[in-house]
């Protein structure tokens, strides 16, 4: 399997087209740098209450992803973002 070199909003542009299939996103965190491999969906409704998010996540280069391990939604910066596995493809994002 070859690695495919994707920029950061292809990487967001095939996230949000994966109509909740599992992927897994490689990235930097953003608190204290360290790498972290994330299981993750995006369409998840459980645990969401309606009331909206008091910001707009594209604002600040952000995707609203439900965590498959911690079972809670997260977000992933897409600035620190490096690599991304769906469909048995990975892909290497170049920053």
């Amino acid at each position: 399997m070859a690695i495919v070199t994707i920029t950061p909003r292809e990487a967001k542009e095939m996230m949000v087209a994966s109509n909740g299939k599992i992927f897994t996103v490689c990235f930097y965190k953003k608190t204290d740098g360290s790498y972290r491999e994330m299981n993750a969906r995006t369409g998840v409704t459980i645990g969401v209450k309606n009331t909206g998010r008091s910001f707009n996540p594209d604002d600040y280069d952000l995707l609203g992803v439900y965590d498959m391990q911690k079972h809670a939604h997260r977000m992933v910066n897409l600035r620190q973002v490096v690599g991304l596995r769906m469909e048995d493809n990975e892909y290497q994002v170049r920053i």
